[in-house]
């Protein structure tokens, strides 16, 4: 009988799409249908599932390291919500100011949905519309 070997593991999209194939199965048979196993001398597997763990992490692209930023402060992370206050504004925070690279004085044109709000920096749409009358004007079109 030939020795089993030890299997080259599925990672990023390969493996979300596995382990979506695998949903009514364990944990352990996930992994180990997906490489995340080894094969001891005497032949027996062994599912490791924290690499298997680790691997389904790295593919969603979720960070666990807490990146700092380069002042050396902590401060809060950006959790993606927020709440009205008791005056009626909504806060959104420098973490999120800070992730889009926006300066004081930038400005935003507000439009309003049934259930939401858009927030569209006005300088970017200005630049857009000069690019497409550039584009017009080198194509001959007016």
């Amino acid at each position: 009988m030939g020795k089993k070997k030890n299997p080259e593991p599925l990672q990023g999209k390969e493996l979300l799409e596995k382990v979506k194939e695998l949903d009514k199965k364990s944990k352990e048979e996930k992994a180990r249908e997906c490489g995340y196993y080894t094969v001891t001398k005497s032949g027996v597997e062994r599912v490791n599932m924290m690499k298997f763990l680790n691997a389904l992490i790295d593919a969603e692209g979720i960070e666990l390291d807490g990146k700092q930023n380069g002042n050396g402060r902590g401060g809060r992370s950006a959790s993606y919500k927020i709440s009205v206050q008791s005056n009626g504004n909504l806060l959104i925070g420098a973490a999120y100011t800070k992730q889009m690279d926006l300066q004081p004085g930038d400005e935003f044109e507000i439009s309003l949905g049934r259930k939401h709000i858009h927030l569209r920096q006005v300088e970017a749409e200005a630049e857009e519309e000069e690019e497409e009358e550039e584009e017009a004007v080198s194509a001959g079109t007016f």
